[in-house]
């Protein structure tokens, strides 16, 4: 073997993998930004009220 049988690594894999590290990061800064909104107690569904929605909310089956 020659005196450079260490392989090194490219340019494109190390921007290969910074990206991911970065993709990574900004996901996990979406799921703990989701657990704080949640754990604020506000619920994301509000309540129901009886509103009318049109035709698609009628009961087309004859009484």
């Amino acid at each position: 073997m020659g005196s450079n049988a260490k392989r090194k690594t490219t340019r494109a894999k190390l921007t290969r993998e910074s990206k991911l590290r970065e993709k990574r990061a900004a996901k996990e800064a979406r799921k703990l930004a989701r657990q704080d909104d949640s754990a604020d107690g506000a619920d994301s569904i509000a309540p129901s009220d009886d509103t009318y929605f049109g035709p698609l909310a009628e009961d087309r089956r004859p009484a």
